[in-house]
């Protein structure tokens, strides 16, 4: 039995009511949270079902109700894991700095790029600008708790913001382009897919090559004017996607809005 197995406190108890799976489903699920790394291995079927003198089944019930609950995870070829954290992607108007600090994670970014370019054509045509026409490129990588999480690239156009370049990156871009050039930022439309991570991606993400992403792209506006365009890469392991639904006509108890970076 390994030391993994052999360190997971608790006994079934066999005079219970409660199903065998349900009672180890407990037990593990203590385990996971109060002693596991998020990321780290857990003990495979085989060394629990040797550890708590159960059928190989009745593990196997306990570890899918865990995965289901992404307590747990599965990796082909590798073994079991303790699931890291995932946030809820939630399409609303907070700040990522506040976001990660109500998570109870510290929020961090480092800036990879903030320069005027002449808009490429897929950024021209995003844009509804000329090829060529300047515009602010502001690139960063965002952290938590010292991790990646996204990156985010933002296409402003420059005659909107005339000086930005004068001062250091912003750290809150939104709120530059609200409380310096009047432009605040009341809706916006996003377009959300699944993507695979090129090389340069994953090498900032720090994930493999081809792992799965969350590729948001964001029209974002000032009245009917927009004012901002950008491409966002959300690590899939660490985020969920959350959409609140309604029916047409129904208000909502809720206020949803745009996320804010």
């Amino acid at each position: 039995m390994s030391k993994g197995a052999a360190a997971i406190d608790g006994a079934i108890d066999e005079a219970s009511q409660v199903a065998k799976h349900v009672q180890l489903r407990e037990i593990l699920r203590r385990h996971a949270k109060e002693k596991c790394e998020p990321g780290g291995p857990f003990p495979s079927e085989r060394e629990l079902t040797q550890r708590f003198g159960l059928a190989r089944m009745t593990v196997r019930q306990a570890i899918d109700s865990l995965v289901s609950e992404e307590v747990l995870e599965r990796i082909v070829g590798l073994g079991t894991f303790v699931s890291q954290q995932k946030l809820d992607l939630q399409v609303k108007l907070t700040s990522y700095s506040e976001e990660m600090q109500r998570r109870g994670m510290v929020p961090d970014a480092r800036v990879l790029t903030f320069e005027q370019i002449g808009a490429a054509p897929f950024v021209a045509r995003e844009l509804q600008l000329d090829e060529g026409q300047p515009v602010i490129r502001f690139r960063r990588l965002l952290l938590a708790d010292g991790d990646p999480m996204s990156v985010d690239e933002n296409f402003i156009p420059a005659q909107r913001v005339p000086g930005i370049l004068d001062d250091p990156p912003p750290s809150s871009l939104y709120n530059v382009l609200s409380e310096r050039y009047g432009l605040v930022i009341e809706w916006g439309e996003d377009t959300i897919e699944a993507t695979a991570a090129q090389p340069s991606i994953a090498r900032l993400l720090n994930v493999d090559i081809g792992a799965p992403l969350l590729k948001i792209q964001r029209h974002a506006y000032a009245s009917k004017t927009m004012v901002d365009f950008s491409v966002s890469y959300y690590r899939a392991d660490r985020y969920k996607l959350w959409v609140p639904l309604q029916r047409p006509g129904v208000r909502s108890p809720r206020s949803y809005n745009v996320k804010r970076f």
